[in-house]
């Protein structure tokens, strides 16, 4: 692809956008910086200091080029972004600019801030810190989940976002890597030979299967809110001190789905960073962590209910239809949170939180993980009943042997 951009053609290409070349002097710093497999990712930096992220996508996954991606998730990003900026702007970055024509977008730079999961692996104890980010991104899930969906915009404006927003190709990743794969016999399934038969014991329960469907068909199916779509720790930025700051970045998985769906993503990823913990032998950190899926529902709730006055069409959204709209959503997280924990043990992208464990802690962490993803994805098949605030530490705690 000739338009790919590198560390010598992003001058040029800026000097090329007016939008951009206002935005920057002379540029002396052009750093590529992605890590992840679908995007290329620079930072560029003037003489002032000044500076702006460019991302560009990938037509095909960095670590399997025989893979191709559309490249169109550029633009769904960018209605993300813009969608979840326009009324939740302090937690995520800012879009400063969209290229259709060659993928890109211009970023706000946050150099400043770290990767949460990487913040998350380097801890030895619980970290307030950690307790801020986890209610920021309640904060956050509860207003662009309401934002975007009927209630906050309405029935035209909501059937509008809900036809912008699709996307198609990386829904069906999702589909596949999350809610499909880790419960059957599937290439991309890897696991250590000592947790083999850990993941035929999850994949051999009808009850895990049957759970894992309807929330595929849910995830299918309704287009209540517009989701950031691939809300873990890895996608999350953070800034602690004075002025704390925490950003969901990596939109471009974001369609209208269940409101429950973000949420499950991340206290699947509070979990993992459990499993972590105690294959370490700090089970006071572990309950700590598995406690921020009560920290953020806590947030969630709360903005949720601080909307509502707010709805459209009070008519019939009556405040019983409040509590089942809270009450869905949790239902939902607790099953998605389960599923995100067995395909990032199980399946084609893995985490660190366990994968740079030496391997005697990782076979154990894989396998707490897997009987505590068993119990969350079944819990309310089986009988568990919305909403618990605390369900990590009360379904997932022992089976992590807390």
């Amino acid at each position: 692809m000739t338009d790919l951009l590198d560390v010598e053609s992003v001058p040029a290409y800026i000097a090329s956008v007016p939008e951009l070349a206002s935005r920057l002097g002379t540029i002396t710093e052009v750093r590529e910086v992605g890590d992840g497999n679908l995007n290329l990712v620079f930072v560029v930096r003037d003489a002032d200091a000044r500076a702006l992220v460019l991302k560009q996508s990938l037509p095909y996954v960095r670590t399997d080029p025989s893979w191709p991606m559309t490249r169109e998730r550029s633009s769904r990003e960018a209605n993300v972004l813009a969608a979840h900026q326009a009324i939740d702007a302090a937690h995520v970055p800012a879009l400063l600019f969209y290229d259709q024509s060659r993928y890109v977008l211009a970023l706000e730079d946050l150099s400043d801030h770290r990767v949460w999961r990487t913040v998350l692996n380097e801890r030895t104890e619980a970290s307030a810190d950690d307790v801020h980010a986890a209610t920021a991104l309640g904060e956050y899930i509860a207003n662009v989940g309401f934002g975007t969906s009927v209630l906050g915009l309405g029935s035209a404006a909501h059937k509008r976002g809900v036809a912008t927003a699709i996307n198609p190709e990386l829904c069906e990743i999702t589909e596949d890597l999350v809610l499909t794969e880790p419960f059957v016999d599937h290439a991309h399934n890897v696991v250590h030979p000592d947790n083999v038969a850990d993941v035929a014991e999850l994949a051999g329960d009808p009850d895990v299967r049957h759970a894992a469907g309807l929330a595929k068909l849910a995830f299918m199916t309704r287009a209540e809110s517009l989701l950031h779509g691939d809300l873990h720790t890895g996608s999350v930025f953070v800034r602690f001190g004075a002025e704390p700051s925490v950003r969901a970045f990596d939109s471009e998985f974001g369609f209208y789905g269940p409101l429950g769906f973000d949420l499950g993503m991340l206290w699947g990823n509070y979990v993992l960073a459990a499993a972590r913990a105690t294959a370490q032998g700090q089970n006071a950190r572990a309950a700590a962590l598995l406690d921020l899926g009560r920290v953020t529902w806590d947030a969630f709730e709360a903005t949720y209910r601080h909307r509502w006055p707010s709805r459209q069409d009070p008519r019939v959204y009556e405040d019983a239809v409040l509590e089942a709209v809270l009450r869905q959503a949790w239902t939902d997280a607790v099953t998605y949170a389960g599923a995100e924990v067995a395909r990032r043990v199980i399946g084609f992208a893995k985490v660190a939180d366990i994968e740079t464990l030496p391997e005697a802690e990782r076979v154990q962490a894989a396998r707490r993980a897997l009987r505590a993803a068993r119990k969350l994805i079944t819990h309310t098949l089986h009988g568990g009943t919305a909403p618990g605030p605390a369900v990590l530490t009360d379904v997932a705690a022992p089976a992590l042997g807390l």
